[in-house]
């Protein structure tokens, strides 16, 4: 028995190293534990990484590395459709809020087969009919690998950890710099003013005599 610890996705997958194939529905295309046996024969053990679903025309990688090829098995589903396509765009929407996965076509959309499905679109004016085949629904949005995840991650906490101390080493530099600019234009003023009085009563002095006393009369003499 083959344990199979790896999706390999469609645009990947090197057809000379498939061994086998196996098809199943969107719901078993969704486990991660449990075993399959492929058409040939094959059984394989699944232990995968909980990061995303198998897809039709993705491949699980054995550990002796050959491919078991997916196929997206049929199974009872409801076609959908609508009188325009605002209606149908509509009715795509209100499943998505009920959490209903979609097939999307160009002027059909495809449902797992459920009375309550069936009951919405109906309400909504469209019709719902049965039908058999593969189901391909779209690609949940938080559908990521964990390489892209942790990737993501650690980005934005490196980026915002650079910032951070980069900020703080600004704000602490601008405080730093506004604490030293203010006391130094505070002592720049003390001391222009001091010096600018010094000067001016150096200069008054000069100009006028050495102050010996309050109305000292010599000051203009000298």
């Amino acid at each position: 028995m083959q344990r199979a610890t790896t999706i390999v996705r469609k645009p990947a997958v090197r057809q000379d190293a498939v061994v086998d194939r196996v098809s199943l529905d969107h719901a078993r295309r969704g486990l991660s534990e449990g075993t399959l046996t492929a058409e040939g024969g094959l059984v394989v053990t699944l232990a995968l990484p909980k990061a995303g679903a198998l897809e039709d025309g993705d491949a699980l990688r054995l550990e002796d590395g050959r491919l078991v090829a997916i196929r997206a098995a049929e199974e009872p589903l409801l076609e959908v459709r609508a009188g325009n396509p605002a209606r149908l765009m509509r009715l795509a929407w209100q499943l998505g809020g009920s959490h209903v996965p979609a097939e999307i076509g160009a002027d059909v959309l495809y449902v797992p087969a459920t009375a309550a499905t069936a009951e919405l679109v109906r309400g909504q004016g469209g019709t719902a009919s049965p039908v058999t085949r593969a189901f391909r629904p779209e690609k949940q949005a938080h559908d990521h690998s964990t390489c892209g995840h942790d990737h993501s991650h650690d980005h934005g906490h490196s980026h915002d950890h650079d910032h951070g101390h980069a900020h703080g080493h600004d704000h602490d530099h601008g405080h730093s710099h506004d604490h030293h600019g203010h006391d130094h234009d505070h002592h720049g003023h003390e001391h222009g003013a001091q010096a600018h009085g010094h000067s001016h009563d150096h200069g008054h002095h000069h100009d006028h005599g050495h102050v010996h006393g309050p109305g000292c009369g010599c000051k203009h003499d000298h």
